[in-house]
């Protein structure tokens, strides 16, 4: 099962990943709301073991110390190269905004490849580095989580600290168009789409 919510004033998309047989579930990119995702959680009945990062900027990490305490034994996972931005303000990009949002640091570090068991269901890690240099996306049977990788008709932004429009153009036609076209794909803002409409369509990547 796969259903997502739009977070914060950046609307940025919250995932719930779950498994029905076990109601074990993740939740991807809490950045905002951590009240509302947790009541969401228990609506569902669902046991969360993994809060999975797909990067570290604020719109996507706020709630994370929030939904830490209010889940319990949650455990947190962000690539080695994000891991700074949850205890740093300024890289994160709060700092900008306000005082800065600065969390613990991430239970475990995500590599490229690792597969991530959620009940009888899993999700692979894709690290796509160039929106920043931790970037990763989450491949599913259901579906593939982007990020700020990829969207419908856009890619993410490379003009932050640590971006790079190589790196990431290079990452989404080498890792993420290799998938089979119908395979939906689950945007860190904005609306679903699928590598085949984006290969097709998007103007960044013709």
């Amino acid at each position: 099962m796969i259903e997502g919510q739009a977070v914060g004033p950046m609307g940025a998309n919250c995932y719930l990943y779950a498994c029905m047989d076990s109601k074990k579930a993740v939740l991807i990119d809490p950045g905002a709301d951590g009240k509302r995702i947790y009541r969401w959680v228990q609506e569902k009945g669902l046991q969360v073991d993994y809060i999975l990062l797909t990067h570290g900027h604020v719109d996507h990490i706020g709630a994370v110390d929030e939904l830490r305490n209010l889940l319990g034994t949650v455990r947190v996972g962000i690539h080695a190269g994000d891991a700074e931005m949850l205890t740093d303000g300024k890289k994160n990009l709060s700092s900008y905004f306000g005082p800065g949002v600065v969390l613990k640091s991430a239970d475990f570090l995500l590599e490229d490849g690792q597969e991530i068991a959620v009940g009888k269901e899993h999700l692979k890690v894709i690290h796509t580095p160039g929106h920043s240099p931790g970037g990763v996306c989450f491949w599913s049977p259901e579906g593939l989580f982007s990020g700020d990788t990829l969207f419908a008709g856009s890619i993410g932004r490379t003009d932050f600290p640590g971006g790079s429009m190589e790196l990431l153009l290079g990452g989404i036609k080498e890792k993420l168009f290799i998938l089979p076209d119908n395979t939906r794909v689950l945007p860190g803002h904005g609306e679903e789409t699928s590598i085949g409409e984006e290969k097709r369509d998007n103007p960044f990547l013709l």
